[in-house]
């Protein structure tokens, strides 16, 4: 297995938060009206709160390691909430004022496990399993985040086309709903979700393969591109 080089990120989270990689990956499951359509499943009635390890994270450009013997990889792109200063149980119209600002980031998925398991630790926690981008961009212009654009695309080709306007939960609700379980502290992260167009939901199914090339953009945030290589 290559080397996991996590050294843009470390060196913007010390210069921003005084750590080297953020204490929580918080992930929103089942949060985009239409990659809930495209399943076939009932709106969630508040934020399913559920969590990734850093050691997933990975720069742009290193690269998404498929571990042996799992089967269907899939890639997610998301819209990261960067949290700025502790918070524990804000009210939503207060969530604002304790956001960093955004990244964007893949929530890499092994579904066999996922499905197989019940639950998505094991799924979403493998080495390089979270490219994440470095530059935080600010809240100051992009407000709630609302509007912005939301795609994947698989050597060239868009898997998934979007925007944060079919989000169920927004990121006012997504931060508080966070806080009333746990303190968030500087530099946590939370990834809102992912819309439509996943290669699980297709008709054929699309999954990761070696020599493969995804790349994942929110508008106005980032982009992160990752070559796929075999374990």
């Amino acid at each position: 297995m290559r080397s996991v080089n996590r050294d843009a990120f470390q060196r913007t989270w010390r210069q921003r938060f005084d750590r080297a990689l953020p204490e929580k990956i918080v992930c929103i499951g089942l949060n985009y009206r239409d990659h809930a359509a495209e399943q076939g499943a009932e709106l969630p009635s508040e934020p399913l709160l559920f969590g990734k390890f850093p050691n997933t994270l990975v720069d742009p450009g290193e690269p998404i390691v498929l571990p042996a013997s799992v089967g269907h990889v899939d890639a997610e792109a998301e819209l990261v909430v960067v949290i700025g200063r502790r918070i524990r149980s804000i009210a939503a119209r207060d969530a604002l004022d304790a956001v960093a600002g955004y990244l964007c980031a893949n929530d890499v998925s092994a579904r066999d496990l996922q499905f197989k398991d019940g639950q998505w630790a094991r799924a979403k926690g493998f080495d390089t399993f979270c490219p994440i981008s470095t530059e935080i961009a600010s809240v100051d212009e992009l407000g709630d985040a609302r509007g912005l654009r939301v795609v994947q695309r698989l050597n060239g080709e868009l898997l998934q086309d979007s925007s944060t306007d079919e989000l169920i939960f927004g990121v006012p609700e997504i931060v508080a709903h966070a806080s009333s379980v746990f303190t968030l502290e500087p530099g946590d992260l939370i990834l809102t979700g992912t819309p439509a167009g996943v290669g699980v939901y297709r008709t054929p199914k699309v999954a990761l393969t070696a020599g493969d090339v995804v790349e994942v953009e929110v508008e106005r945030v980032g982009t992160v591109s990752s070559p796929v290589v075999g374990a």
